[in-house]
């Protein structure tokens, strides 16, 4: 008995001196909230669940402007995340910032996984690629704009509620009619620099900016005072005065207003269908971004929104293996898949896509094929995409300004120009502290 004893507690001490296999903890930080915000936690669990070396944890840190600047802080102070989520106006500063980020490319060939850019949507990786072609972010959450509508209210109104509005002289028709129908909010969009003016142009094949929207080099200006941007403001403000456009206010504070049911009609982020199909007790119907049939080369294809994965550099070589063993997982058919249907955005690979579309989701869900469809049209170089300096503030000042449209202070033409003088101040800021 005496000698079992001693056995126990030997082995129990030998088992006990083993240091038991400690996780390698990997920290992200992103602005999801919402059903989103649910989809990103979801996505982590998964991956810590499918092995047992890494462990992925997700910290919400507020909207993407205020995520940015808070891992731009904990740099500073040594404590960055391993992964930050930046949205697409971020790029052109996370790319100039060549200390503090490490390049995916470099993470994944360094972490021994399996990486072929090509695997990607050519639309979404060139964005985050640098001239070089090394790809320098990981295409996450990629959205693009779309035109949401209420399917009930269209029929209520008198108009044919699987025939969405697909040119702008039709929305504006489709808006008198749902306000005659008693609508109080027929049309609004939400991140209006990006939806009336980034993917507008692109869509109609016309330069946001020179420099082929920056992808040029940092000596590019802005360029959204042509006549067709002009006319576009006209429409929209004369919209405004006839009560057909509402404007709900800026970024995607509009967003709530559409599956609320208080507006009929939407543009805004393909990333919005999670709430959508989740919030909206309507029939709703989802097209592609309205344009002008009159222009020559229109529609072309939309632009890239939403995020992509940055890796915060100073990290350990343990580190940077998990973060490459967990983009190796979020890469995979079936995860990326599942992703595009739960949240509308783009699945980042052609083999999620083509793994999709055999399932029969778009056919189930029809509309839900819009974003994917408009982003793989072969691209231009005035239709690849937007990627400027400072483009965070020049947002801002869109906003500012376009607001004195719809506030009746400002007429179209005055405030675009005002918009595209402060904003090249930006840009001009931005080439001088870039020059190398």
């Amino acid at each position: 008995m005496r000698f079992n004893t001693l056995a126990v507690a030997s082995a129990l001490a030998a088992t006990l001196s083993i240091p038991a296999h400690a996780q390698t903890e990997i920290q992200w930080w992103h602005a999801m909230s919402g059903p989103l915000g649910e989809w990103v936690t979801d996505l982590a669990k998964q991956y810590n669940e499918s092995q047992k070396e890494y462990k992925v944890v997700p910290a919400y840190k507020g909207t993407y402007d205020e995520s940015m600047t808070a891992a731009i802080a904990a740099y500073r102070s040594g404590n960055a995340p391993h992964i930050l989520q930046v949205f697409e106006v971020g790029t052109a500063t996370m790319m100039a910032s060549k200390n503090a980020i490490k390049p995916v490319g470099d993470v994944m060939k360094e972490g021994g996984a399996k990486f072929d850019q090509k695997a990607y949507i050519s639309a979404v990786a060139g964005y985050y690629t640098a001239p070089n072609g090394q790809m320098l972010s990981f295409p996450f959450n990629s959205s693009t704009t779309i035109f949401y509508y209420n399917k009930d209210a269209f029929k209520a109104a008198g108009l044919d509620p699987d025939k969405a509005p697909t040119t702008w002289p039709e929305v504006v028709a489709a808006a008198a009619k749902l306000k005659a129908s008693g609508h109080k909010c027929p049309f609004t969009t939400s991140w209006m620099s990006w939806t009336q003016l980034e993917s507008f142009s692109a869509w109609h094949n016309t330069l946001f900016a020179t420099q082929n929207n920056g992808f040029g080099g940092t000596n590019a200006r802005l360029a959204f005072n042509s006549p067709l941007h002009q006319r576009h403001f006209e429409n929209l403000a004369n919209m405004a005065k006839q009560g057909l456009f509402v404007y709900k206010g800026r970024g995607n504070v509009p967003d709530a207003a559409f599956p609320a049911g208080e507006c009929a009609m939407f543009t805004g982020s393909s990333g919005l269908y999670a709430r959508v199909s989740k919030d909206a007790k309507f029939a709703y119907g989802i097209s592609t971004l309205p344009y002008y049939p009159d222009v020559q080369g229109a529609p072309q294809n939309t632009v890239i929104g939403g995020a992509s994965l940055w890796v915060m550099a100073g990290k350990k070589p343990a580190e940077y293996k998990g973060v490459a063993d967990f983009f190796n997982f979020l890469s995979k058919p079936d995860v990326q898949s599942a992703s595009h249907k739960r949240t509308g955005y783009l699945p980042i690979t052609t083999a999620a896509y083509e793994l999709t579309d055999k399932s029969g989701f778009y056919k189930e869900k029809p509309g839900t094929d819009v974003a994917v469809t408009q982003m793989i049209r072969k691209t231009t170089d005035k239709s690849r995409g937007i990627r400027l300096g400072n483009f965070v503030q020049i947002r801002t000042i869109i906003d500012e300004e376009t607001e004195q449209i719809w506030s009746g202070k400002k007429q179209p033409k005055e405030a675009l120009d005002a918009a595209i003088q402060r904003g090249n101040e930006q840009l001009e800021r931005f080439q001088k502290a870039n020059k190398g």
